[in-house]
């Protein structure tokens, strides 16, 4: 009697093709512990898959997630990885990684690209259109409109006795923080009913320490919160993964240290800009 067996498995039941391993990876120097693996998402202007990566000095970089040949790829366009850190040349073989900005149909790219370039860009944009056709995704222009922001594009935070430059207005900065669906948090750092930071004038050095020049610039103190509360604020999660230690970082927190000569174009020396919500100051 033969045994019956089901189409793509042994005898037994068992696959006939393995499944890839995926190497979970956690950065020895991390403070969140993010996994290398986890460093994947969408691209919030087209929608297409990306990868992330950090670079040698700390700064993410999104990366197409497929390897390109060097002959289709500008110079200046060249990457490679190197134990999980991107590295803005090539490393001598004939395939190199390429920066999403470059194909992302969405944006212009800053430089000439090959006509296979150009090509792949029109693929991705017949996805971004397939995605919103299926309603996976939304075009940013498409997305309800939000209130203006009452700070700067880019603030300076004051927290954890450090000056900070964050990646978006306060209000827009989200949690990084993986879901039960394994996606990311879509909540918001600032809790709409917890405490919040305000907007003061604040003297700053030329290597960002608090001195006594004539010029100030404007800064979201959050130094006026409990130290949990800036921590929160500094490993970038919201309110309800802040005390879940489970749950991985999908992307690396979006501060820089903040240096007055290389973000000059960041200070803001006007007034103080009106508090997020009721619980700021003036």
């Amino acid at each position: 009697m033969r045994p019956h067996s089901t189409p793509g498995c042994h005898w037994d039941g068992s696959p006939r093709t393995a499944p890839a391993r995926r190497p979970l990876r956690v950065a020895a120097t991390s403070p969140s512990r993010l996994l290398r693996a986890g460093q994947s998402g969408r691209c919030p202007q087209c929608g297409n898959r990306i990868d992330l990566y950090p670079r040698a000095d700390g700064r993410p970089i999104t990366l197409h997630p497929a390897e390109l040949a060097t002959s289709h790829v500008p110079a200046s366009c060249h990457w490679h990885l190197s134990s999980g850190i991107a590295h803005p040349h090539g490393d001598g073989s004939a395939w190199c990684r390429i920066p999403h900005a470059v194909l992302c149909p969405q944006r212009t790219p800053l430089c000439r690209i090959s006509p296979s370039l150009q090509s792949m860009r029109r693929q991705l944009a017949v996805r971004t259109r397939r995605l919103i056709d299926t309603g996976v995704f939304t075009t940013p222009t498409a997305a309800p409109t939000r209130a203006a922001p009452h700070g700067p594009d880019r603030p300076v935070v004051r927290m954890l006795l450090g000056l900070y430059l964050a990646d978006g207005p306060v209000e827009a900065i989200n949690c990084v923080a993986q879901t039960n669906h394994r996606h990311r948090c879509p909540r918001p750092v600032l809790a709409p009913d917890g405490p919040a930071g305000s907007w003061r004038l604040l003297p700053v050095g030329p290597r960002g320490e608090l001195v006594l020049p004539e010029q100030t610039m404007a800064v979201y103190d959050l130094s006026r919160l409990s130290h949990a509360e800036q921590r929160r604020w500094r490993v970038q999660r919201c309110p309800a993964h802040a005390t879940t230690h489970g749950a991985a970082d999908l992307a690396p927190a979006g501060w820089q240290v903040f240096d007055p000569l290389l973000h000059a174009q960041h200070l803001r020396s006007g007034p103080p800009y009106r508090p997020v919500h009721g619980s700021g100051e003036r």
